[in-house]
């Protein structure tokens, strides 16, 4: 079922769709809670379907009355300001709606496949045409009139079908990776407030702790320091980073588990690498958000690497900590303890202190912990060791499916692959 792309009819964009969802106008109102109403920054073409992020709600009113359509199962999100040309598919059920700044394409079946639609948005052929026709300097839009201009190729049903569930279901599965990451996460954040906020598992006396509160009589709360665990920066040669090399992980890419934008990656040198005697991640050290940000300002961020993610080999930079306790429990543990509002707290607070926003050593040194050798603390660290590493061999699953996807897509576009021997 070969093809040939230069053969391959090509026809404007709106001929392949049957309807538009165009809620652009004035701001709609918003209320406490309701309806889930999504804006730009949930639409991500490294996900399959929107994400949840600093989403806002409406009343059942303005939900039956203000708009003009709402999106439908299998209808493809399209960004148009501030990132044009971001696309993600509509779920089924559908559980948000949208208003500025996007639209939402409904194809017409019998013209297009909205699976190889959505495939052939993102690929580099159509995002570039998309580059291309956005206007404005500080905030990039695309006119809804260039619609017309985005040339989509065409092939057979057939060879649309082929391409398009390639595409969804290797993403699908990534989806569903993130899902697991998500529950598990959850998991392991809810049985640790249980365990070691509220203490439902110590059933004995209380006394005070060194932070002021109370905690069960048997535990033992230290210092980092105390515990001399490795904690340490990395660094990059002078003139910064180069185009090709070891991998360099920055604050960047400090945000939460599981996170990791690529296109962020930065590199030193082989030889220099070589060099380095501290700032290596071996796998499972809480990577720490050292500093920036606003003036007087400071937000703290973790992370955590290993199993191949985001890389076999790489280091970190002069702005990331690495704290390593020598227990990949343990330093789970500490990853979920330092979520907790002390801890939180305590960052912020020392790291808004200074004209560049930021923490060091003797901040996290100071941080009061519970003592890793009580019986209950250890339990938990041999329970939730699992779940860290499920979390990041599905993160560098993820990866690997990322790269296969965005490298035979543009194959398959062109009809240099045979979409014969794919195999769904």
């Amino acid at each position: 079922m070969t093809y040939n792309m230069r053969n391959c009819p090509e026809v404007p964009l709106t001929s392949l769709l049957s309807f538009i969802v165009d809620n652009r106008g004035k701001t709609v109102p918003t209320a406490e809670s309701g309806h889930v109403l999504i804006a730009t920054n949930c639409i991500r073409n490294e996900y399959l379907y929107p994400i949840y992020e600093k989403v806002r709600y409406l009343s059942e009113e303005t939900y039956q009355t203000w708009f003009r359509a709402h999106p439908e199962p299998g209808d493809i999100i399209f960004v148009n300001k501030g990132t044009p040309g971001r696309v993600c598919m509509v779920p089924d059920p559908v559980d948000f709606c949208i208003a500025q700044d996007m639209m939402a394409f409904r194809v017409d079946p019998t013209k297009v496949y909205n699976k190889y639609l959505l495939a052939i948005l993102r690929s580099e052929r159509i995002q570039k045409q998309i580059d291309n026709s956005q206007v404005g300097t500080l905030i990039p839009h695309f006119k809804k009139a260039n619609l017309k201009t985005l040339m989509i190729p065409v092939p057979d049903m057939e060879i649309q079908h082929k391409i398009g569930d390639f595409y969804f279901l290797l993403s699908e599965k990534m989806e569903i990776n993130r899902t697991i990451n998500q529950m598990l996460e959850r998991l392991a954040q809810e049985t640790f407030r249980d365990q070691f906020v509220d203490f439902s598992v110590f059933d004995e006396p209380y006394k005070e702790s060194p932070l002021g509160g109370e905690i069960p009589e048997s535990l033992e709360m230290v210092q980092i320091g105390e515990l001399h665990p490795i904690l340490e920066t990395g660094k990059r040669p002078k003139g910064g980073a180069v185009a090709e090399g070891i991998p360099s992980v920055g604050a960047e890419n400090v945000k939460q588990l599981g996170e990791f934008n690529s296109a962020n990656a930065k590199y030193i040198p082989f030889d220099f690498a070589k060099t380095l005697s501290k700032g290596k991640v071996c796998g499972y050290e809480v990577m720490i958000y050292k500093d920036g940000g606003k003036p007087g300002t400071f937000i703290p961020h973790f992370s955590m690497f290993g199993e191949g993610f985001p890389y076999d080999e790489f280091y970190i930079n002069e702005h990331v900590f690495k704290l390593d306790f020598g227990d990949r429990g343990y330093n789970g543990f500490i990853y979920l303890y330092f979520h907790t509002d002390y801890v939180m707290n305590w960052l912020a607070n020392n790291g808004g202190k200074a004209a560049i926003p930021g923490i060091n050593q003797n901040d996290i040194r100071s941080i009061y912990v519970f003592d890793p050798s009580h019986p209950k603390v250890k339990s938990f660290c041999k329970w939730v060791q699992p779940i860290f590493k499920t979390i990041l061999s599905n993160c560098a699953e993820n990866m690997r499916m990322t790269e296969l996807r965005d490298t035979i897509l543009p194959r398959l576009v062109s009809g240099e692959i045979d979409v014969s021997g794919l195999r769904l």
